[in-house]
């Protein structure tokens, strides 16, 4: 039996822990990065167990790969995947094959792995043009992180916290609100019956839009019904979005919501909410692309 079954055979769940106590916690490197080494540890061996790229074609042929490979080679097989496939940016792509090569060496140092391979060096894509915009699969990475951390805090205040953060992040990339126009939002800009919400635009007629989301419908009513917890102060209950102090949020601490969210899942420096806001048209094509529909949409 080839190392690779032995490993994915074994709880890795507990071996992923146990790295990440080692190697994070005891080195007194904050929850965040833990949470990010845990991500990228679950989703490659999710994506082992699944006979990876291959195996979703030919499982006979993944099965000996597996069983005649090593680590660092499906390891590289997965980045290969995630660049090409899910369109990875180039900072996120080397951010996991860091995680990875410090994995490896702590499953040299147990015992588990032989020696020690290197992971050959992500090759830098040669960029067309400058696209601040998420890829599909970063969108689909950064949404992932805030639902994970909603499902395992413990505290209803954080939960509550979280929850917001949903909706906003939700509100920016699936209706391209800008950021001033959402942080001015009231809770009677909302139409729970339609799930139409009323836009105030400075200088403009407002513009209403309509949630099709049916997550985000849900969110945003779970939302409404934990909004006397933040409304601390009588002059700004009405706001729609309030901080943790009852107050109306500020552009920084929109930002910095959502850099925890990206850096939890690796995006790289340098991207704005704004970005995340622009993403939707890139999304669409990419995702229409992998069902082998083409796609125009911009």
């Amino acid at each position: 039996m080839g190392v690779s079954t032995m490993i994915s055979n074994r709880n890795h769940q507990n071996m992923t822990e146990k790295f990440i106590s080692a190697q994070v916690i005891d080195r007194g490197l904050d929850e965040r990065t833990a949470k990010a080494y845990r991500i990228d540890l679950e989703r490659f061996y999710l994506w082992l167990d699944s006979g990876g790229e291959e195996g979703l074609n030919n499982k006979n042929s993944r099965q000996k790969k597996i069983s005649k490979g090593s680590v660092p080679d499906e390891m590289e097989a997965y980045l290969a995947y995630l660049s090409r496939e899910k369109g990875l940016r180039h900072s996120m792509l080397c951010r996991k094959q860091r995680v990875f090569g410090c994995y490896l060496a702590y499953l040299v140092s147990q015992g588990i792995l032989e020696q020690y391979k290197p992971l050959n060096p992500v090759s830098q894509p040669v960029k067309a043009s400058a696209d601040t915009r998420l890829t599909k699969g970063e969108v689909d990475a950064f949404f992932q992180a805030i639902d994970k951390e909603y499902e395992e805090l413990d505290s209803d205040f954080r939960r509550r916290v979280c929850l917001r953060d949903q909706v906003m992040m939700k509100l920016l990339f699936y209706h391209g609100i800008e950021i001033s126009e959402l942080l001015r939002l009231e809770v009677a800009d909302y139409a729970p019956k339609e799930a139409r919400l009323t836009i105030r635009r400075k200088r403009q007629k407002p513009r209403s839009v309509k949630l099709f989301s049916q997550t985000l419908r849900k969110q945003m009513g779970e939302w409404l019904s934990e909004h006397e917890w933040f409304e601390r102060d009588e002059m700004y209950q009405g706001y729609l979005f309030l901080s943790k102090m009852g107050k109306p949020l500020s552009m920084k601490m929109m930002i910095n919501i959502f850099d925890k969210y990206r850096e939890m899942d690796g995006i790289e420096d340098g991207c704005k909410p704004k970005d995340l806001k622009n993403s939707l048209g890139r999304y669409v094509r990419e995702m229409m692309m992998e069902l082998g529909q083409g796609g125009d949409v911009g």
